[in-house]
């Protein structure tokens, strides 16, 4: 959707998630899907069994599973394991993932890459792997730089930081050496925003299931107070036990928070007692209302799974003002 709106023609998809898949068809109809492990795909690139048209992209994009690197959960207890997505699929590592996406790179050879992933990638023990994703792109011919973006400052009414290494061909890269930066050896590209953070009571709606009277849940909403982030904070009060930490409060006032895809995890509005609506779950992330979607929750599993399309289109928006448009 965010490359949609930067004016990039998107022809092909490669999904796990049979669920997610199957929304993404139905809203984006690609030339070209593949619903199947990336390794399959990587292989199907080696033997040269796929369309020419994927072949020497302008660019592949790629955001490799990244629940490992997150700053919440087990993190390092869960490098190297085995696991599978919700749907049962084969079980993959997550955490090399990456490194399958670069496979696919190097057969493919597109002009530019763009990986995606969570901002622990960049913290603590992670930054080992992001030595090892810059040194497999050189080897597979490709210069990388990293940045990290908060797509609150990019147009979207919601505090998310993600990871992004944007990478150039360097047989293409030539004709940037007198833009090259010394330090970095790269061809320069900035990617600086400074969007006005949007409240959440600019896309409000309070359309969401309603909290039923009664609950615990209900019982600690109305003992919210100014500051508080989480029901978390209220239970501590009450009840001087620490719980309820993945029911995050949305303030009428402020960005609204990260929107996670952990079915675990609740949105809830401070100012009235109910979940964050369908509604309000695509204006946080800027899809479009009309977004096709079975369910609400598959809306919200979409929606916090997935880099907002307004923050990609700044990106490719950025990529192809400084780099494409000068190839």
């Amino acid at each position: 959707m965010g490359y949609k709106l930067a004016g990039f023609d998107v022809i092909g998809c490669n999904e796990i998630d049979p669920r997610m898949n199957k929304v993404y068809v139905a809203n984006h109809h690609p030339k070209f899907n593949y619903l199947c492990d990336i390794r399959q795909l990587v292989e199907k690139a080696k033997a040269h069994e796929l369309p020419e048209e994927l072949y020497n992209l302008d660019i592949l994009d790629g955001s490799p599973s990244c629940s490992t690197f997150s700053i919440s959960g087990s993190r390092e207890d869960a490098w190297g394991k085995e696991k599978k997505f919700r749907e049962g699929q084969v079980a993959q590592v997550l955490d090399t993932l990456f490194f399958d996406f670069i496979d696919l790179a190097n057969e493919l050879r597109p002009k530019v890459v763009i990986g995606e992933n969570v901002k622990g990638i960049l913290i603590g023990n992670a930054i080992d792997y992001v030595r090892r994703i810059i040194e497999e792109f050189d080897k597979a011919g490709y210069t990388c730089q990293t940045f990290l973006l908060d797509a609150q400052y990019m147009g979207v009414p919601q505090r998310r930081e993600r990871a992004f290494f944007i990478c150039m061909r360097k047989d293409i890269a030539e004709p940037f050496m007198e833009q090259i930066d010394f330090f970095t050896r790269l061809p320069k590209l900035t990617m600086e925003f400074n969007e006005e953070p949007i409240p959440f009571k600019e896309i409000e709606d309070a359309k969401g299931r309603k909290i039923n009277p009664g609950t615990k849940t209900y019982t600690l909403w109305q003992n919210i107070e100014d500051g508080d982030t989480s029901l978390a904070d209220a239970h501590r009060r009450l009840f001087g036990k620490e719980a309820f930490f993945n029911s995050m409060l949305f303030d009428p006032e402020k960005v609204a928070p990260t929107i996670v895809a952990d079915t675990h995890s609740c949105q809830i509005l401070k100012s009235h007692p109910c979940y964050v609506s369908r509604g309000e779950h695509l204006q946080c992330s800027t899809f479009p209302m009309d977004y096709q979607a079975e369910s609400d929750k598959e809306i919200g599993y979409m929606v916090g799974m997935s880099v907002p399309p307004v923050m990609m289109a700044q990106v490719a928006s950025n990529v192809y003002d400084q780099w494409l448009s000068k190839m």
